[in-house]
């Protein structure tokens, strides 16, 4: 899909005030009304007009957008195709579900693809707010962990930035900073609720929450499917031929010792039971194994390889290719 501009699709600077905004939305929702207006693309320019509007009305998408348009500005759109890069909106908070009050031309316009996947799909204009919760709104964001701490939970700082009301009553965009407890065998998309984080509510009443969805770091040693991790475990030829006791490293810290069959071959899959996710049951963690063949680059490595090729003269391991 194609970066959307929404600067353009309202004839505005980047630098226009809430107020331009304002005044540009009327001015073209005015000329591009479906049911006024006679221009032949009508229907899609208020479409257009109303989306743009929708993100550069509200601060929180607005600041949210900049910061993405920045970002692949300088990085570029190879053949003008876009696709939302991992972690666009870590750092920041806004509202995904569900508007209230939201009526007008906007309630009947289908959004683009590039509104939805940056916002949710069900998402639309709340284009005036009248019919305003008690509570407060949920918020979301997003939080990046390590292995380590999904397994073993932790305590982290971490800073968002979002709209809050100034001592002049004005909103603005603020960072704060707030602790979070990560519980143990958190999972990769799961959410970590902090009560009374989100919007503040109205007439006295409580604040809405914040979700934080859990996404975990890529890790040099691990790969997660499910519950479940896997790793890659190195052994010698000998060791696969003949047997041994290998220590191998697992995710919470520390070696366990595992005995490697004789006769293994490259890629047995060897199963440590419990050293998954928690969960029940408990994930597991699988060890690939992986045939690593000493280099020959001394004399004694050498001989050691041309007595073995000896000794198994009667090895064919391209036989069933037919040669």
């Amino acid at each position: 899909m194609e970066f959307k501009d929404y600067y353009s699709a309202l004839g505005i600077d980047r630098t226009a005030s809430d107020d331009e905004v304002r005044k540009a939305y009327r001015k073209l929702a005015r000329k591009y009304h479906p049911d006024v207006s006679k221009e032949p693309d009508a229907e899609q320019r208020m479409r257009d007009v109303n989306e743009a509007k929708d993100v550069l009305g509200d601060k929180e998408k607005r600041a949210a957008y900049d910061a993405l348009a920045e970002r692949v500005a300088r990085g570029g759109s190879p053949d003008g195709h876009f696709q939302p890069p991992p972690g666009w909106d870590e750092g920041f908070e806004f509202h995904r579900g569900p508007p209230t009050g939201a009526h007008g031309p906007a309630d009947q316009a289908e959004f683009s693809e590039f509104f939805s996947s940056l916002f949710g799909a069900s998402e639309r204009r709340s284009a005036a707010r009248q019919n305003y919760r008690a509570r407060g709104e949920d918020h979301h964001a997003a939080i990046e962990i390590t292995l380590e701490e999904a397994l073993g939970g932790a305590e982290r700082e971490i800073s968002l930035r979002g709209i809050e009301t100034g001592a002049d009553g004005q909103p603005a965009l603020q960072t704060r900073t707030l602790s979070v407890k990560i519980p143990a065998g958190v999972h990769p998309g799961q959410y970590i609720r902090l009560a009374k984080q989100g919007m503040p509510g109205h007439g006295g009443e409580p604040a809405g929450d914040l979700y934080l969805e859990v996404r975990i770091a890529p890790h040099a040693r691990y790969r997660i499917e499910g519950r479940d991790l896997y790793m890659t475990l190195p052994v010698t030829p000998s060791e696969a031929a003949l047997g041994a006791q290998v220590e191998v490293p697992v995710p919470t810290g520390g070696t366990v010792e595992l005995t490697v069959p004789a006769k293994a071959r490259n890629g047995l899959k060897l199963r440590l039971k419990g050293r998954g996710f928690a969960g029940t049951p408990p994930g597991d963690l699988y060890l690939l194994l992986e045939i690593a063949l000493p280099p020959a680059d001394t004399d004694a490595v050498r001989q050691a390889y041309e007595r073995l090729a000896e000794a198994s003269s009667g090895f064919h391991p391209r036989r069933h290719l037919g040669v």
